[in-house]
């Protein structure tokens, strides 16, 4: 290829590592060195002459033919590989990753383009296990953080999400600091000179520390450190794994307090074994009281200290536990002391399991004094004490009770007789023929008056037969469109302006067996309160329909509504909502109707939004049960 000074080029071709391709303008191999022979498994005498894409894959032929076309165009040494994964293929078929630096020159007026090729499968194979083992410690679920031993202080100098989640610090406050920010202001624990002294001596250690998240809170962290040495034995990192066992630490705890509990308790507590019946453990108050060893415990059975009891007796005592058919039983019998002393007892044994194998649990009570007749007599006055204080709780309660149903009635009642007074007055004064209008205002005033104290009446006498259980249902066949017509009749009494209640449709034919009055009762009720808590020009809509069993009724109002909060006691007597406080009212006629609807084995529910109206929903059989 190359006339003058051949041998000087080719000694320099042979003196490079990298593959060395030399290609013309035609991308036709001009020149190649051994590297080139050895990378790809060609010799030079197989490739020269050919064109380079026999060392590219097929699928790269059509970009790589654009890409030289631009780079020739551009006439610049460039560099493929660093950012972008560029792929060669063998002779054999391997396809494998390369690096490439481009070099275009001429030589004889002809342009001609070297490239530098650097087998990069190695390198690629390093950096994907650093990889897999990056995310193999992001995804432990232990913290895992990585100190620099050869650094004052032993900063970290790596950690993983998992130790970031438990502690909630934030990567500036981790990295290049001591661990010893996890201790917060408690750095006096035992564990940590024991941990101290294993870094000093480059030692592996483990300890279980009391460590603090980022808010302050505590957690328990078991700890394992493990240091990393060079060739020369010098330790340069500590690897430390850390453990939340908090919970592990509060059920230790929790045992161990159950365990106090266990041996201090003042009653007798036998664990025994339900098979051999052979005692497992004795706290140390039966041990007292018995006196007995727990070692001389250990060889014994219930039958030792139970007075009076055969095996065959004792064992049909336990056997309903066995067989679950009861969680507890209870029983009195006489414990025989070591001394031969005799004491009366409470035994209340129960099944359990220990270790995989069923136990019985029996927890003691000494009833020497219960059955003396001083311990009775004060049993008995503790009883009637506690049963007149209950007493005197109820009295109060009622008391409380009437005064709050006087004060409502009272409340109740004053305001529409302040309006019938001032309106009979004000009917005094118009006594000429022209003044009718105004005498026609007063008196619609004073009927509505009355007709509300009326409502309040019968509201108060519903709850007085309710709860005294004095309500007698009387059944009988009526048309239900005479209820609804009653009801709409008086009810467009209290109709405001513009208001309109739109009567259901097609009910002229259905016929039920009920107590005529009672379902009156629950369609005034709700149509009362639709009205009332509706706005002017607003029209309620009646819906009912019939089927072989249930009647289904719906009265949709636009009204103010029921606020979320106040929805759960609706139902509740005296309750009133937020916003209906300041609108007269008893707060009992809802209180009625469910307890009505209730006895005569229907439902009611509702639907209801602040200042977009409510749906009550009622259903009750066809026949009512006598």
């Amino acid at each position: 290829m190359f006339r003058q000074d051949q041998e000087i080029f080719n000694i320099l071709l042979e003196t490079v590592s990298e593959g060395v391709i030399i290609v013309d303008n035609l991308q036709k191999i001009v020149e190649v060195n051994a590297s080139v022979e050895f990378i790809f498994g060609y010799t030079k005498k197989e490739i020269f002459g050919k064109e380079l894409n026999v060392l590219i894959p097929s699928n790269y032929h059509h970009s790589h033919s654009k890409y030289f076309k631009a780079f020739l165009k551009a006439s610049k040494r460039i560099k493929m590989g660093d950012v972008r994964d560029i792929f060669a293929l063998k002779k054999d078929g391997t396809i494998f990753p390369v690096e490439v630096e481009l070099n275009p020159f001429q030589i004889y007026n002809k342009t001609y383009v070297m490239a530098l090729i650097k087998d990069v499968s190695e390198k690629k194979e390093i950096e994907k296990n650093l990889m897999l083992r990056t995310k193999a410690l992001q995804s432990a679920n232990n913290g895992i953080v990585i100190t620099d031993a050869l650094k004052d202080d032993n900063p970290i100098i790596y950690f993983n999400s998992a130790f970031q989640n438990l502690t909630g610090y934030s990567e500036v406050e981790i990295l290049n600091h001591n661990c010893r920010f996890l201790q917060a202001q408690d750095r006096n624990q035992e564990p940590l000179k024991k941990l101290r002294t294993a870094i000093k001596n480059g030692e592996s250690c483990q300890a279980t520390l009391r460590n603090y998240k980022k808010d302050g809170s505590l957690f328990w962290n078991d700890l394992y450190i493990f240091p990393i040495t060079n060739s020369k034995g010098i330790v340069t990192n500590f690897i430390g794994i850390q453990n939340d066992v908090t919970l592990r630490k509060k059920v230790e705890e929790e045992r161990h307090h159950l365990a106090s509990i266990f041996d201090e308790s003042l009653n007798e507590i036998y664990v025994f074994d339900a098979e051999t019946l052979k005692f497992i453990n004795v706290n140390y108050g039966a041990q007292i009281n018995i006196g007995y060893s727990l070692d001389e415990l250990k060889h014994m059975t219930p039958l030792d200290i139970k007075k009076n009891d055969t095996e065959i007796e004792f064992r049909n005592t336990i056997d309903v536990l066995l067989k679950k058919k009861v969680n507890k039983i209870e029983f009195e019998t006489l414990h025989k002391r070591k001394n031969g002393s005799e004491y009366p007892v409470e035994v209340h044994l129960q099944l359990s399991n220990l270790n995989n194998k069923e136990v019985f649990v029996a927890i003691i009570l000494d009833i020497t004094e219960r059955k003396s007749y001083t311990n009775k007599l004060e049993n008995k006055v503790e009883e009637r004490t506690k049963q007149l204080e209950m007493a005197l709780v109820k009295e109060k309660d009622i008391n409380e009770l009437k005064t709050n149903f006087l004060s409502l009635v009272s409340h109740e009642f004053k305001t529409p007789l302040s309006g019938i007074l001032s309106s009979s007055e004000l009917l005094s004064r118009y006594q000429l023929t022209e003044h009718q209008e105004k005498r026609n205002e007063y008196i619609k005033n004073i009927t509505d008056k009355v007709y509300y104290l009326n409502n309040i009446l019968n509201d108060f006498l519903s709850v007085d037969k309710l709860e005294r259980g004095k309500v007698n249902y009387r059944f009988s066949h009526f048309k239900l469109s005479k209820v609804i017509n009653e009801v709409v009749y008086n009810a467009n009494m209290l109709l405001k302006d513009g208001q309109n209640i739109k009567y259901p449709e097609n009910i002229d034919d259905l016929s039920i067996y009920q107590d005529e009055k009672i379902i009156q009762l629950i369609f005034t009720n709700l149509l009362h309160n639709a009205i009332k808590y509706s706005p002017e020009g607003s029209i309620i809509d009646m819906h009912i329909e019939q089927d072989d069993k249930f009647i289904t009724a719906t009265i949709t109002d636009q009204g103010m509504g029921i606020p979320e909060k106040d929805q759960k006691n609706i139902f509740e007597r005296y309750f009133r909502a937020q916003n209906a406080i300041n609108i007269q009212g008893t707060g009992i006629g809802l209180n009625i109707v469910k307890n009505h609807i209730n006895n005569i084995g229907g439902t009611i529910f509702f639907k209801s939004e602040e200042n977009k109206g409510s749906t009550f929903t009622i259903t009750f059989p066809n026949i009512g049960l006598e």
